[in-house]
This record gives structure tokens, C-alpha cells and sequence, in this order.
């Protein structure tokens, strides 16, 4: 079975609007976790625009399932999840600034930098996710790195499923099969949603683990998040 880890940049996002606690980003957390969920995703920011850094010491103390700790791999970042010890991180290579991460990594041009992350993560104990595209010598040059994951990048799989399923899905069959074949493991996210993510998922053979936040908090404020999150588990059974 797929994993689903529930991002919750959002709640923190209206939250931070008001500038007090509510919503309770830990409280979400929790429930989110009661509720279904098999991990909790987090991306703070230098600006913590959404997630601050306490926010991540606070869910730290109280989650019992996958804690994820997404972000760009500066000296902070590293720091930030050698003293936390999540069961993953996922590196972006998105640099202070940007709206939300829209690329994956360039494996050959950053082969170095990579290599080294993951052989100081795994000697930690925490599992190392880089975000990617579909480019199979990305791919390639991620296994050459050392990494334990790929998380894909489906941003461009979700603006063109509504058109046309088969060619959305086609260019990741080719990565996620090579991705498997090299020994990667293999996680996906960025715009996955209700619509869009049986068929991923029922495509994709090795997917371990989406993370979804925007439309899945989205689709809380209608369905209710007790029952928005068994949507998606039931999608990923």
C-alpha cells in the first residue's frame, strides 16, 4: 500500500494570517494522524511564511508516525534535521524566495553536493528523498548519489492528466520503472489530488509514498478532514 503523508504547510499558512494559534498546527497534526494518515510532511522556510522552525520542534515531540522534513539543504536545514532525527528528508532545490518547489534536482551538475548529503543523513538514521523529475539521467545520477529516494515531481503529470491521462502518465512509468530497476526507492508529489491520484498511483508500479498538502487541505474545508483523508487512503489501496 501507497503511504500518504499529509503536508500541513497550509494550516500553518492561516494560522500565520491571524498571528496567533488557530488553527493548532499540532493539534492538526494529530488528528491527521488519527485520522488516517501515515505520515506528516513539513516545509519551513527561511521567511516561515507557513512552518516556522518552532513548529517543527512541536511536531517533533508528538508525532507516531513518518515525520517528513522537506527543504533546501543549506547549512540551517541540515542543522535543523541533525537535531530532530526524522525518519526522512527530502532535499529541494529550491533556493529562498520561490512561491513553492517547481523543479527537481540536477543529479549530474550536483552530484557532489548530494552524494554528501546522503552519506550525512544516513549516518544519522534518517532517510534521504531528493525531488526530481523525469529526466532518466537525473534519475540515473541519483543512484549514483547514494540517495535512498526519489520523490517525482508531478506537477507537469497534473496539468495535463485532465487532457490526457495516457501521455500525463507516460514519461513517469519510464522513470519510476528505472528508478526501481536502480534500486531507488520511490515517493511522488506536487499538485496529486482526488482527481488525479488513483490513476497515478494504479500506473506507477514501487510508489511507497505520496505527499499531498494544498488539495488535500483544500478538500478538507468541504469534506471535512476525518473524511478527506480516507478519501485519499481509499485511493491509494
Amino acid at each position: 500500500m501507497t503511504m500518504l503523508s499529509v503536508n500541513v504547510n497550509k494550516i500553518a499558512t492561516l494560522r500565520n494570517a491571524r498571528g496567533e494559534n488557530t488553527p493548532n498546527v499540532v493539534q492538526v497534526a494529530i488528528d491527521c494522524e488519527r485520522f488516517g494518515a501515515d505520515g506528516i510532511t513539513v516545509h519551513p522556510r527561511p521567511d516561515e511564511r507557513h512552518i516556522t522552525r518552532q513548529d517543527v520542534y512541536d511536531l517533533a515531540k508528538v508525532i507516531t508516525t513518518e515525520f517528513n522534513i522537506e527543504g533546501y539543504p543549506n547549512q540551517r536545514f541540515i542543522d535543523l534535521v541533525s537535531e530532530i532525527i526524522p525518519a526522512q528528508a527530502t532535499l529541494v532545490p529550491d533556493p529562498p524566495g520561490v512561491l513553492t518547489s517547481n523543479a527537481g534536482w540536477d543529479t549530474k551538475e550536483n552530484e557532489g553536493l548530494l552524494k554528501d548529503l546522503a552519506q550525512e543523513l544516513r549516518s544519522k538514521n534518517i532517510r534521504s528523498s531528493i525531488f526530481v523529475d523525469t529526466n532518466l539521467q537525473n534519475i540515473e545520477y541519483a543512484a549514483k548519489c547514494g540517495v535512498d529516494r526519489i520523490e517525482l515531481y508531478t506537477g507537469p503529470y497534473a496539468k495535463s492528466f485532465k487532457s490526457n491521462p495516457e501521455e500525463a502518465i507516460e514519461d513517469y512509468i519510464t522513470a519510476a520503472n528505472l528508478a526501481v530497476k536502480l534500486g531507488l526507492g520511490l515517493n511522488a508529489g506536487h499538485d496529486l489530488d482526488l482527481h488525479n491520484l488513483k490513476y497515478f498511483k494504479d500506473n506507477i508500479i514501487g510508489l511507497q509514498e505520496v505527499s499531498i498538502g494544498h488539495a488535500l487541505i483544500s478538500d478538507a474545508l468541504y469534506l471535512g478532514l476525518e473524511n478527506t483523508i480516507q478519501m485519499y487512503k481509499r485511493l491509494l489501496d
